[in-house]
C-alpha cells in the first residue's frame, strides 16, 4: 500500500482487505437477488463518493496495478509519443496470463510524482473508466469490483456502504 495515502484512504483499504471474503459473499448474493437495485446503488454511491474523492491525492491504482491495453490504446498512445506501436509495446508492455497487454512494471511508467498522468489525454480505456463503479451493469464485473476494493479507497467505501445498508 502506498505511503502517500491519507489515513482515511489507508483505513478504507485495510478494512477492505480484512473483509474481502465477506464483501465477496455478500455482493454475489445481492447480484443474484437484486441485480438492478445493486447496479443503481453502485452508480448512486459512485457519484456521491467522487464528489469528495480526489484521485490525485491517492493514485494507488496507478502505483499498484496495470490497466489492460487494447490495440486501439496502444496505437493511440504510440502515435502521441511519436513511436511505432511495436516499439511502445516492446518498451512498456507484456502479455499477462490472460493474453492481455499490461504494463511491465508498477508504478505506471507515465505516473508523475504529483500523481498526474503524462499521457492523460490519450490514456487507455481501462484508465478512463476506472474504477468502473459507474458502469450501467456493474454486476457484470463483480469479481473486478471486489478486487478493486483493495486498490481504490473509493471502491472500498462504496462496497462497505452497500454491505452495511443491506
Amino acid at each position: 500500500m502506498s505511503e502517500s495515502l491519507n489515513e482515511k484512504d489507508r483505513n478504507s483499504l485495510t478494512e477492505a482487505k480484512k473483509n474481502r471474503k465477506v464483501y465477496r459473499k455478500k455482493l454475489l448474493q445481492l447480484k443474484k437477488q437484486k441485480p438492478k437495485q445493486l447496479n443503481r446503488q453502485f452508480n448512486d454511491l459512485h457519484d456521491e463518493e467522487f464528489e469528495s474523492m480526489d484521485c490525485l491525492t491517492c493514485g494507488n491504482c496507478c502505483k499498484t496495478t496495470s490497466p489492460i491495453f487494447r490495440n486501439a490504446d496502444i496505437n493511440r498512445i504510440a502515435k502521441h509519443l511519436r513511436v511505432k506501436a511495436g516499439s511502445f509495446t516492446e518498451k512498456y508492455l507484456k502479455l499477462d496470463e490472460d493474453n492481455d497487454y499490461v504494463l511491465k512494471q508498477s508504478p505506471c511508467f507515465f505516473l508523475n510524482e504529483d500523481n498526474t498522468c503524462q499521457i492523460y489525454d490519450v490514456r487507455p480505456l481501462a484508465c478512463r473508466e476506472y474504477p468502473h463503479t459507474d458502469r450501467k451493469n456493474v454486476t457484470q464485473i463483480m469479481d473486478l469490483t471486489i478486487r478493486n476494493t483493495t486498490v481504490c479507497p473509493a471502491v472500498a467505501r462504496i462496497v462497505k456502504e452497500i454491505i452495511s445498508t443491506t
